[in-house]
């Protein structure tokens, strides 16, 4: 009897565990939820499935095509790895309101997030925009990322290797 009454005991004093660090995490942000946002934003296009017009273009040579994506996770993985809320960034990011726009932006080398402006129609994002930027020795690459939900979203991106010609490309997707 005592064996039976363990393990139930044992898995909600674990399931509680969890929830309390869960729910510790969500309030320790410092910045705009842009991992959060995104995953959000995946599940729901995930549910929707809209037919994309999609749009690539490298180098000027562009490739059109509608098509349905599978996989929203991977698709938008560039947005959601802009998340400044890492807990070794905490304090890198300055914060402005301006015209109901929110702007975190950072100088920091180290950190390639230099910019993400969020503009807000009352209580939801209605564009986001990241910029990133990485520069090395022998690479440096800029991201421009803009999101509009429910219409477009586009990836542009420049990048010089050292020895190799530069490289531009962007991907469009309007969500129909």
């Amino acid at each position: 009897m005592v064996k039976k009454l363990f393990i139930p005991v044992f898995a909600l004093a674990l399931f509680s565990c969890n929830q309390r660090k869960e729910a510790e995490a969500n309030t320790s942000l410092s910045y705009f939820d842009v991992k959060g946002y995104f995953g959000k934003e995946i599940s729901r296009l995930q549910r929707l499935n809209p037919e994309v017009d999609k749009t690539v273009i490298i180098n000027g040579i562009a490739e059109h095509k509608k098509a349905k994506i599978t996989d929203w996770t991977k698709e938008l993985a560039i947005f959601v790895n802009a998340d400044i809320n890492k807990t070794s960034w905490k304090g890198s990011f300055k914060t402005k309101e301006q015209d109901g726009v929110d702007i975190y932006t950072s100088d920091n080398k180290k950190i390639p997030v230099k910019k993400i402006s969020i503009t807000w129609k009352g209580q939801k994002a209605g564009k986001i925009e990241i910029i990133i930027d990485n520069k090395n020795i022998l690479y440096q690459s800029q991201d421009t990322l803009t999101y509009c939900p429910d219409s477009l979203y586009e990836i542009k991106k420049q990048q010089k290797i050292r020895l190799l010609k530069e490289k531009k490309y962007s991907v469009i997707g309007k969500l129909k």
